[in-house]
């Protein structure tokens, strides 16, 4: 391993860190992965309880999409997707036509979350420039949101770590305060609330209409901001309004589709469809970048007409439509539907839900413990009774993801936030494993 580690640090530069704390604690080196579990070259096993990155449904090397992927290959890796198409896009495209929400029935291929967050953003202005409402060139998203990290999808996030620097070539998008259920200045609960929070979200649509093209939100959880959940009133709420005032409802389901609330779709929580529907991550079941952006007839419409017009949607990407991305994908949808996935994960979120709001209830450091589906998080903090967070310069949940992995526990906390979102095919030694080893990570830290 450690010759490895070496030639990585010559060579590779890896994604979201600041590669000097590497001199302290290099890269793990993975070798293979089986199920919920990845091995390193020494043969050391580490629960997978993030889904590396939030992209692994159903484990490490699955058989089933395994199979799919291989067969694949065998008769077309890649082919343009301009004036040409096949078979796994064309059954991938109608199959999440059929599970989406109502209304959606256009899909547009991409090749990452980011990338279909720009398509998004590309896709609502130009509908209204196209559409006799030029004056709609201004985007609305909510404080500590995140959509990705081109410059687009900066532009409508709200967390500083990643955008702040990057201000300057950035778009003026319209920002909202988000929901914030741990701290509400209301005093409610998210669960039996009306989101009484949604009034300033309210108060800049009703003013500023005339010039919003569209509304960008995560449905549910605000996911890089620290698993927030909230209120599904707030969906209900904003999709209202916006039907209102001409404004498209873009729902970001990278991070929430596929099962991850506990639903298919996080929107479904409120029972909504938006006008555009972003999907990646657990698309491919985490085998292959892909994503997806879901639109309806009336925005489609809107692009249909002869080429002198010039009214096209001029985007594309190099690998947009892989087949070996799709045959993943199809396979994936399959599973959901042979291993009647979301009941049997009813079970799985209750049993984490069981073993771990006891421990975090208890602890004098774990402020909150919040969960929706297959998400579960435990919000650190230095005053429980104030609600008070831990200065971020002291990177406690750094130093508590260091510790676990030591322990075989893979998590990735999110600054003050410890979360599970783990594969589905985790079992209950697993779960109980993965809460265990979190507490026993964050005891050794605190003392």
């Amino acid at each position: 391993m450690y010759d490895l580690q070496e030639k990585d640090l010559k060579y590779i530069w890896h994604p979201c860190s600041q590669m000097k704390d590497y001199e302290d604690f290099p890269p793990i080196i993975i070798e293979r992965g089986e199920g919920a579990y990845i091995f390193d070259t020494l043969g050391k096993r580490y629960i997978d309880a993030v889904s590396s990155w939030w992209v692994n449904l159903f484990g490490h090397c699955n058989k089933r999409i395994n199979k799919a992927v291989k067969k694949q290959l065998d008769s077309l890796e890649h082919v343009i997707f301009a004036n040409f198409s096949h078979k796994p896009a064309i059954e991938l495209a109608e199959k999440i036509v059929e599970i989406t929400p109502k209304g959606l029935n256009k899909v547009f291929f991409a090749d990452n979350g980011s990338s279909a967050v720009e398509v998004a953003l590309k896709l609502s202005f130009q509908y209204h420039q196209q559409t006799e409402n030029c004056e709609k060139k201004r985007f609305v998203a909510l404080s500590d949101a995140y959509h990705g990290e081109t410059l687009g999808a900066l532009a409508v996030g709200g967390l500083d770590l990643y955008s702040k620097i990057y201000k300057p070539l950035m778009m003026n998008t319209i920002k909202v305060p988000g929901p914030d259920c741990y701290r509400c200045k209301y005093g409610k609960e998210y669960t039996t609330c009306e989101a009484e929070c949604f009034c300033e979200m309210e108060e800049v649509l009703a003013k500023k209409h005339k010039e919003i093209c569209a509304v960008i939100i995560e449905p549910m959880v605000q996911a890089a901001a620290g698993m927030k959940i909230y209120s599904a009133q707030y969906l209900i709420k904003l999709k209202e309004m916006c039907s209102a005032y001409n404004i498209h409802l873009i729902a970001d389901e990278i991070a929430v589709g596929f099962g991850r609330t506990g639903k298919m779709f996080a929107c479904e929580h409120g029972g909504i469809s938006p006008d555009i529907m972003c999907l990646s991550k657990g698309l491919t079941a985490g085998y292959m970048p892909l994503s997806l952006v879901v639109t309806t007839e009336k925005i489609y419409n809107a692009f249909y007409i002869d080429y002198i017009e010039l009214k096209a949607f001029m985007h594309s990407h190099s690998y947009t439509g892989n087949p070996l991305a799709c045959a993943a994908a199809l396979e994936s949808l399959k599973i959901f539907k042979d291993d009647d996935v979301l009941n049997t994960n009813r079970e799985k979120s209750e049993l984490i839900r069981k073993l771990t709001e006891p421990l975090a209830h208890s602890h004098p450091y774990v402020g909150e413990f919040r969960q929706i589906g297959m998400i579960a998080a435990l919000e650190l903090v230095e005053n429980k009774a104030e609600k008070k967070g831990f200065d971020w310069k002291q990177r406690v949940g750094y130093n508590i993801y260091k510790i676990a992995l030591r322990k075989g526990l893979l998590l990735r906390p999110l600054g003050n936030v410890l979360y599970f979102m783990p594969p589905y095919v985790v079992g209950k030694k697993d779960i109980e494993d993965i809460v265990n080893g979190t507490f026993d990570a964050i005891n050794e830290y605190f003392g």
